[in-house]
């Protein structure tokens, strides 16, 4: 059995490493490629960077709504293979194809007919977004089906959280030694261009891909009660039945707060390291730095819940990241300070995320015992919803950033104004610094779903289908 635990673990969390990788690639090097490469020398750049940009952010809020639809989907899916491992087959390969166009310009199209480059940019986008989303909500929504025991889903979140780890900081510290070297060889210029972005799209989407399928084919579904007497909720009743689920309510409150502010910062660091710091060759060593603090931080997880709990780690890592954003305002030209700044801001995120996770997971059986229906892909559906709330926003404020900042093309460092600089701070650091105080006031004030809680529910759900 512990032989089986572990090939499980071992699967899922190869699953999140590739899945994560594509996801950082997504939210915020793509917009990077974007702004830098896509339209390099045409000479309306900033306004098709503009269109682009805000295209991106339309499209992936519109389609966010369809993410408890598309849960729903899943849940009712019926096949021999389960009805998660089909769509993490075909999720991922579709949205690893479509990856690998949108980090092109079409062929040379964008600059001969620029209406039909947006109108194709738009299809292949939709199509992407879509297959994306239902390899993502099937990927996290199969904790709950593969064990209902907290202590079984902390281990399973926490390796799988390691992968993801992995996955979003080794694409952080590679993706500059990548795009370079690819540039080079077809260029022979030491510089980002299109050319080593393609690579590297090609690269995210091959990794994307192939560990998706090593998931399908390393994990099963557990049959338990629980999970053969739930009745299904109807397509009509998706959103009625997650609107009644106080607890996955507070807590996705809090975390949307949380998860706008994380990505708000992510997605512009690069710059902070070139325009700011001045320094944009130590860039990598924000993905080395993510890669240790994940090796740290993920498996302290299981010990930290249960020594204090998930609601005080969630709390606690939060303090700790405020520290980190005082730190980059008021040190921004120290390397040494600077990197101490990263090292703080992203040690607790991998705490953060993983007590959401648990949390929304939790809450399937929280509400199964207070509504009646078990929803596992529509309410894990929840959290990459909220995730991919903040990624489009990402897209949105890298976008802006580089643009109002004069941060875009071939700027350097001395070129940018301080005006620019403080527009920086204020969207970079201080606004996040408040929506995560605001995150760490609501998990505190109203998520009631403690470990404890949920043993309780389990046990209750347990007894009252056995008497039917």
């Amino acid at each position: 059995m512990q032989a089986k635990n572990w090939k499980q673990r071992i699967s899922y969390a190869l699953g999140a490493f590739g899945h994560d990788s594509y996801y950082v690639t997504l939210s915020t090097y793509f917009i990077l490629f974007v702004s830098s490469s896509m339209f390099d020398g045409l000479p309306n750049e900033s306004a098709l960077i503009g269109i682009v940009t805000s295209l991106v952010v339309g499209i992936r809020l519109v389609e966010i709504f369809f993410d408890p639809l598309i849960g729903n989907v899943i849940d009712n899916t019926e096949t021999k293979y389960g009805k998660f491992k089909p769509w993490l087959i075909v999720g991922g390969l579709v949205s690893s194809l479509a990856l690998l166009a949108i980090f092109t310009n079409f062929g040379g199209l964008a600059e001969r007919n620029q209406t039909l480059f947006i109108v194709l940019f738009v299809i292949v986008f939709i199509i992407l977004d879509a297959f994306y989303s239902f390899k993502d909500i099937a990927y996290w929504s199969m904790i709950p089906a593969i064990t209902t025991d907290t202590t079984e889903r902390e281990k399973l979140g926490t390796v799988a959280r390691f992968g993801s780890s992995l996955g979003a900081n080794g694409t952080t510290m590679l993706v500059v030694p990548i795009t370079t070297f690819f540039t080079y060889l077809a260029t022979g210029r030491h510089e980002q261009g299109a050319a080593g972005w393609f690579w590297f799209a090609m690269i995210v989407a091959l990794v994307s891909f192939g560990t998706a399928a090593i998931t399908a084919w390393g994990t099963k579904e557990n049959e338990s009660i629980i999970r053969q007497k739930a009745p299904k909720v109807k397509t009509t009743d998706v959103f009625k039945a997650i609107l009644k689920n106080d607890q996955l309510m507070w807590l996705a409150l809090s975390y949307i707060a949380y998860a706008l502010a994380y990505v708000a910062t992510t997605g512009v660091l690069y710059l902070f390291y070139k325009f700011v710091l001045g320094q944009p060759g130590s860039f990598w060593m924000v993905g080395l730095i993510g890669t240790i603090t994940g090796f740290v931080a993920v498996p302290l997880f299981p010990w930290l819940a249960k020594t204090i709990t998930r609601r005080w780690v969630y709390i606690g890592s939060i303090v700790m990241q405020l520290v980190a954003y005082m730190l980059f305002i008021f040190g921004a030209k120290s390397a040494i300070i600077v990197i101490i700044a990263t090292i703080l801001f992203y040690f607790p995120y991998q705490l953060v995320f993983l007590s959401a996770l648990m949390t929304i997971t939790d809450a399937v059986e929280y509400g199964q015992l207070k509504n009646g229906v078990r929803n596992e892909a529509v309410t894990l559906s929840i959290r990459p919803l909220l995730d991919k709330i903040a990624g489009a926003f990402s897209n949105g404020i890298v976008g802006f950033i580089t643009v109002a900042a004069g941060m875009t093309g071939h700027a350097t460092a001395a070129s940018v104004s301080a005006h620019g600089i403080n527009t920086f701070n204020m969207l970079a650091f201080l606004l996040p610094g408040a929506l995560m105080l605001f995150a760490a006031v609501i998990f505190a004030w109203r998520v009631k779903l403690t470990e404890k809680m949920h043993n309780q529910i389990v046990e209750e759900l347990k007894a009252n289908l056995t008497a039917k």
